[in-house]
């Protein structure tokens, strides 16, 4: 069973009906347990991550992420990935889950470049597992990225940045875009993620 992980920061119905279109079973939980017990975790998330933590703590949801992201296959979308990463400066400053090292910035004000970033972006991959390809693309939303950081494995540019569009640790894959959204190819990405096996060994 899959767990998508309902922490009223997500895009759920759009994720749920991309695995149903995969003929996958999902469950979408706001229960610890329940997700300690998926065989895989998808982490969506849309928003601010002020929010997102605050709803993660209120929600006793942060240890169960944790050990998900480190312990099982785990995607996460988006926020989703963001928040796996050390600290964010949106709303100020926030400190998030620290699973990945590294840190969230806010895109630079550039003229011709609107932020939020919306729509299709190239990436340029160098994913060992091949979830993503170089020259694939795929479709953002969003005014922060990640740096890049040890454990990138694909980058895109926007507004004279070149930042992290996927990551992966072990069985743990995250990305900036939104595979749900993303057509065909989104599609083969949450194939992948169903039917990989584990990493030989974690990292």
């Amino acid at each position: 069973m899959i767990a998508i992980v309902d922490y009223h920061a997500g895009n759920l119905t759009s994720v749920r009906l991309a695995f149903q279109t995969l003929g996958c079973a999902t469950l979408v939980t706001s229960s610890p347990d329940e997700i300690r017990a998926a065989d895989r975790v998808v982490f969506p998330g849309v928003g601010a991550a002020y929010a997102a933590m605050e709803n993660l703590r209120t929600m006793e949801l942060v240890e169960a992420v944790r050990e998900a992201a480190v312990t099982k296959p785990f995607l996460g979308i988006c926020l989703g990935m963001q928040i796996l990463f050390e600290h964010s400066e949106e709303d100020g400053g926030v400190d998030l889950l620290g699973v990945l090292p590294g840190r969230v910035r806010r895109f630079p004000n550039v003229p011709g470049c609107k932020v939020p970033e919306i729509g299709w972006n190239e990436i340029e991959a160098n994913d060992p597992r091949g979830f993503v390809q170089t020259y694939e693309e795929y479709y953002f939303v969003h005014s922060y990225y990640a740096e890049l950081n040890p454990c990138t494995v694909a980058t895109a540019e926007y507004a004279g940045v070149n930042f992290t569009a996927a990551v992966r640790k072990g069985d743990l894959f995250a990305c900036q875009f939104h595979p749900e959204k993303s057509g065909k190819l989104g599609l083969k990405l949450l194939r992948n993620f169903i039917h990989t096996p584990l990493a030989v060994g974690r990292s």
